[in-house]
């Protein structure tokens, strides 16, 4: 943070979407003019962890992965608070005073139009600007409304639940990715001459429908064109949702203990059961040939 103080942007992030980059651009170019340090305020966990339990939505990115997209955006640094059922309690006017200007030391303050903040989300805008008159830091308003309609973090998992992850990459800006580690299978991929990485993720977080992707595997600072299976497989009895991916014409990886991301780019087809192994494996050298083609033809 700048020695002279920080703009401030406030919000959940999730998932640093097209309408977050939006509200952080703003923030940006008010940083520049002002010489300010530009500040991201937001929380982990969810604050419908504590505030609605039964309510909590599937993450599009953990707590690391957002910190880093927020950084890749042009963020100077990323203020985490950690979202209690004390700091739920705290009034609006304790927020501004604690937080944004004993804490941050803002000295301007960037929200989207529709931001409610303190006890019950009893503070808004309104109340936000008055505390900044008081307290000493402007506040800028960003209208995150698009020409289609809001780009929303709940939109974009309503788009990854239904395996359109197509749609929800033009919403994030960037492909989907889900991280996680490698862990040991069935091992049944290698024996049929598709070994896949097995990844186990945080169940925080939000995981597409069934069905065969088109995508790539990010493992030590390679992009890997992969075809990525999400579902039971039952095909041989499965009961347990898995992610696996399989690097295309790579049988030599090693990736057991790895973290990885894999990162979903098209729906090729809903999850199926076939007659038997032979019509299986059919499919499984048909969605390879169809995963290669679209990536080949349409790289993103």
């Amino acid at each position: 943070m700048s020695a002279s103080g920080s703009l401030v942007c406030i919000g959940i992030f999730d998932g640093v979407h097209r309408g977050h980059q939006v509200l952080i651009d703003a923030g940006r170019i008010a940083a520049d003019e002002t010489g300010l340090g530009l500040t991201i305020c937001t929380f982990d966990p969810h604050p419908y962890a504590v505030v609605k339990p039964n309510h909590v939505p599937k993450l599009i990115s953990d707590i690391s992965q957002r910190k880093q997209l927020l950084i890749d955006n042009g963020v100077d640094h990323v203020e985490v608070i950690a979202f209690t059922p004390e700091f739920a309690s705290l009034s609006p006017r304790q927020f501004s005073q604690d937080y944004l200007k004993d804490q941050l030391n803002a000295q301007a303050v960037v929200v989207g139009s529709n931001f409610t903040y303190g006890r019950k989300a009893s503070g808004d805008v309104d109340t936000l600007t008055n505390d900044g008159n008081q307290l000493g830091f402007a506040v800028k308003l960003v209208d995150l409304v698009q020409s289609d309609g809001t780009i929303s973090s709940t939109r974009i998992r309503e788009l990854i639940l239904s395996g359109n992850v197509a749609a929800a990459a033009e919403l994030l800006g960037r492909n989907f990715s889900l991280s996680g580690q490698v862990v040991q299978g069935d091992q049944r991929g290698r024996e049929l001459g598709y070994p896949t990485a097995n990844v186990e993720w945080d169940e925080t977080l939000i995981v597409p429908a069934d069905g065969v992707y088109a995508g790539y595997v990010n493992v030590a600072g390679d992009r890997l064109p992969a075809a990525i299976s999400v579902g039971t497989n039952p095909q041989f009895g499965g009961k347990t949702q898995r992610v696996e991916a399989y690097v295309l014409d790579r049988t030599d990886l090693d990736l057991y203990g790895m973290r990885i991301g894999v990162e979903f780019v098209e729906l090729m087809r809903p999850q199926e059961v076939f007659d038997s192994l032979a019509g299986y494996l059919t499919q499984i050298a048909l969605d390879v040939a169809a995963i290669a083609q679209r990536l080949n033809s349409h790289p993103m």
